[in-house]
Order: C-alpha cells, then sequence, then structure tokens
C-alpha cells in the first residue's frame, strides 16, 4: 500500500518484496499476483538517489539538462508505443504479449521512470507531492457522483 511518509514522500507501506523483480531490475519484471503488492519498497526517493549516483558516477550532469531529459523520456515513449504497435487491444496484464515482449515493457517502462524522475529533479519539482496535488484537483474535476463510469472530459462535469 502506498501513502505519504512524514518528509512528504510517496512510497510503499510494506517492507516485502514481492513484484518479481529485485530492487536491483533483475528478473522477470511484470507481476501477475494480483492480491500482492504490485511495487517492491523503494521509495521515489531512493530511486532518484540510485539513478543520481549513476549519473555522478559517468559523470553525465553535463548532458541531463531537463530540456534533453524531457527528449530522452520521449523517446523511450516511443520505444514502448513500438511493442504495442499493430497489436490491438491488449488487456491488462498484457497476456497477449510473449514473455520477451512483457519484458521489454518493464525495460521501457523503467527508462521512462528514471528519466521522469531525473526531470523532475532537474525542475525541482517533488514529484510525489504534485502528484498528492494533483489526483485532489483531479477528485474536483471529476466528482464520483458525476463521472462514475463515463469517460467525458471534465468539463462536461462543471
Amino acid at each position: 500500500m502506498s501513502g505519504m511518509n512524514d518528509e512528504g514522500r510517496l512510497e510503499n507501506q510494506e517492507n516485502t518484496n514481492h513484484s518479481n523483480a529485485d530492487q536491483t531490475g533483475n528478473d522477470a519484471t511484470i507481476s501477475t499476483d494480483a492480491e500482492k503488492p504490485l511495487f517492491s519498497n523503494m521509495t521515489f526517493e531512493e530511486l532518484r538517489q540510485t539513478n543520481e549516483k549513476f549519473i555522478r558516477e559517468r559523470n553525465w550532469h553535463q548532458f541531463h539538462s531537463p530540456r534533453n531529459v524531457l527528449l530522452a523520456m520521449i523517446g523511450e515513449v516511443g520505444e514502448l508505443s513500438e511493442i504495442f504497435q499493430w497489436k490491438g487491444e491488449v488487456s491488462e496484464g498484457l497476456p497477449e504479449l510473449s514473455p520477451a515482449e512483457r519484458e521489454h515493457v518493464g525495460q521501457e517502462v523503467s527508462d521512462i521512470l528514471i528519466y521522469l524522475l531525473d526531470f523532475a529533479s532537474r525542475c525541482k519539482i517533488d514529484l510525489p507531492a504534485a502528484v498528492v496535488k494533483k489526483m485532489t484537483a483531479n477528485a474536483k474535476k471529476y466528482p464520483v457522483d458525476k463521472a462514475y463510469g463515463k469517460s467525458n472530459k471534465y468539463t462536461d462535469y462543471q
């Protein structure tokens, strides 16, 4: 279960890693057990720090301007999109994809998250706090009593 900690960071409150991947990214990255938490217990801050160390060790800060990181992230979204291109509709859990394709999806989603965390860091955005703020705004734009079971644009509910 995820929640905000005392420092305002979104984190997984379970202390057990129930995903098929360990925290170093080894093994499968697609969880298939709906009863267990989907994500490991690493916080966004821990992921950010791990990535920051990776960048620092390679002297790559010089290349990681917000613009460059954003463009790299967009490229990774394109790579993720290629996996789904021409597949038709794909069900939750990706049963239509081969194990290799599901692994590839996990790799590309990881690349996107890494760049998103890096982008937020370079822009000095507390990403978990921004997500909570956005979800609060979305709850007001899409009230349950008006939006339940509907996919209309928020302006239809005003």
